[in-house]
């Protein structure tokens, strides 16, 4: 009796390659929302629960965490120059694995940038409610989830021009912190001495928490890296999208290093470990005070408010671009395939009603329905790293016997590498299946993961047996 049905080889993917998308991103855009798109509020405030978690050996974590992103990028790099697609590693999925890997996938990483815009705007408002006491908090919502769904239902250069400017206020912004740290750190600021590795080696040595600790500064900076894909989804819009993809990519190495692993070891070494105001006003803020910055809260208040609303933008944007690219391959709603002006304004509108509805849940049901929304996303980043490794691994061979000049971007240690990367993926989640504060989310994320991949296997056999 023939399995056919069930073993054989998917048929040829249906990519948004010739799509009516536009190409209203400039090389400059690109390049800025490559730059900036790493520099996220998740660095600027999260990163204090890691230092208080693991010490100066946050450092580490971060390098480690950092290696394996360079490996998904640089995996998503090859995929995405060889095939520019507004899905990026949806599409990916669905011509390695199958159409259901592309449909779980996509909607999964839709449903962690849609509550993503419910925490930036949360967080954006709290911080204009300091400034302007007595404003409701709601009203800031609505004023920018209003500008940022206005901004990205008109042409896509205003996406970004937006992200352009927010991303050049940020890098100006960790340029001149990390060129003030390293200053101190040498001893060469005015009122500072070189505080030498006292820092770094007492109040407990080098890993005060253990490998305990140590683990919980891993998991914080997995968390910090998310969004670095972003870049691949807007390079199918762009100009040139083969040299855009190609560029963003092979910049993705030094970015890193300087900035997340960078700024850890200037903090770490200026700061002891265990100051309260590390978690109270955030890592930078606490250092740009013990440097005697006049007003060093405030500064990094208006950075954290560019880096979530940066975030905001870019999220609404990349869902609304991987729902259209779902739903152009037969794997959504057909109401939201239509694209005006260049532009699928029915998904950036779903998109962003999507992520105003959470933010009402989390006024609503802050420690039930939001928490739930929460942690469900928590692991999403992970298993979409996953689906990337094993795409990378699917299509590389294929490149190789059918089209090898596509190969302008190749994954470095070819195929021992993907091996590493698959497996610190999945090292990942089995410490957060392990540890009891990250557990419920390994859980939630494979309950979303389980539903969304059954539903995409049902409808890739209805979409079969029609054929």
């Amino acid at each position: 009796m023939s399995h056919s049905s069930t073993v054989a080889p998917p048929e040829p993917p249906r990519t948004d390659a010739g799509s009516p998308l536009g190409n209203g991103l400039k090389q400059r855009h690109l390049s800025m929302i490559a730059l900036g798109g790493v520099i996220g509020a998740g660095l600027f405030v999260g990163s204090g629960a890691g230092i208080a978690a693991a010490g100066p050996s946050i450092v580490l974590a971060y390098a480690a965490s950092g290696l394996l992103v360079m490996f998904v990028m640089r995996m998503l790099g090859e995929m995405s120059a060889a095939n520019p697609a507004s899905g990026s590693f949806s599409v990916h999925a669905e011509r390695a694995i199958g159409p259901w890997a592309g449909f779980t996938a996509g909607w999964m990483f839709w449903t962690l940038l849609c509550v993503g815009v419910a925490i930036e705007a949360i967080g954006a408002a709290h911080i204009m409610t300091g400034w302007f006491p007595g404003t409701p908090s709601w009203m800031w919502v609505l004023v920018f989830m209003a500008l940022f769904c206005g901004s990205n239902l008109a042409a896509v250069s205003n996406f970004g021009e937006f992200e352009f400017w927010f991303a050049a206020l940020k890098i100006g912004a960790i340029g001149l912190f990390l060129g003030l740290g390293v200053l101190a750190v040498l001893g060469l600021l005015p009122g500072t001495g070189a505080p030498g590795t006292a820092n770094l080696l007492h109040d407990g040595g080098f890993l005060p928490g253990g490998v305990d600790g140590l683990l919980v500064g891993l998991l914080a900076s997995v968390v910090a890296y998310g969004g670095l894909e972003t870049v691949t989804i807007a390079a199918a819009e762009s100009e040139n999208p083969v040299k855009g993809v190609a560029k963003a990519v092979k910049t993705t190495m030094w970015r890193i290093a300087v900035v997340y692993v960078g700024s850890m070891l200037v903090i770490v070494t200026l700061l002891p470990w265990n100051d309260p105001k590390v978690t109270e006003t955030g890592p930078y803020a606490a250092t740009l005070d013990h440097l005697g910055i006049p007003a060093a809260g405030e500064i990094m208040n208006v950075v954290i408010l560019i880096a979530l609303l940066s975030a905001m933008n870019a999220n609404i944007y990349g869902s609304s671009r991987m729902a259209y690219s779902l739903v152009s391959r037969g794997q959504g709603p057909k109401a939201l395939g239509k694209v005006t002006g260049s532009v699928p304004r029915r998904a950036v509108l779903a998109s962003s009603g999507f992520g105003f509805v959470t933010v009402l849940l989390s006024y609503w049901y802050p420690d039930t329905l939001f928490a739930w929304l929460l942690n469900m996303v928590g692991g999403v980043i992970l298993v979409v790293w996953g689906f990337i490794a094993v795409s990378q691994f699917v299509l590389r061979r294929r490149l190789e016997r059918e089209a090898p000049e596509k190969l302008v971007v190749r994954m470095w240690g070819f195929p021992y590498l993907t091996w590493v990367a698959l497996a610190g993926v999945t090292g990942v989640l089995v410490l957060m299946a392990l540890g009891e504060d990250t557990r419920v989310q390994v859980v939630f994320t494979g309950g979303l993961t389980a539903a969304l991949a059954v539903t995409g296997y049902v409808l890739q056999r209805r979409a079969a047996a029609a054929r």
